[in-house]
């Protein structure tokens, strides 16, 4: 017999799993935009998924680190 999985924790204003909007910039937006998605998917509704990406991107709170290149240079090298 398997496992049950425990309940996800849920969002009291969205009702959406917390992880879902965790890092988010505006949760509220992001749970709309999460729940129009839904709907119009369950709806067999046309999605453009380019702008859902773009908009999830958006509202993702956390930026990338850009790193330096470098000129590598071997010091072992015999010249």
């Amino acid at each position: 017999m398997a496992k049950k999985q425990r309940r996800a924790p849920k969002d009291k204003a969205t009702g959406l799993p917390k992880a879902y909007l965790s890092g988010a910039k505006n949760r509220s937006a992001k749970a709309r935009e999460i729940k129009r998605t839904a709907a119009a998917y369950k709806a067999g509704e046309f999605i453009d998924i380019k702008a859902v990406s773009a908009s999830r991107t958006k509202q993702g709170g956390t930026k990338s680190k850009t790193t330096k290149r470098r000129n590598k240079k071997n010091p072992k090298r015999k010249g």
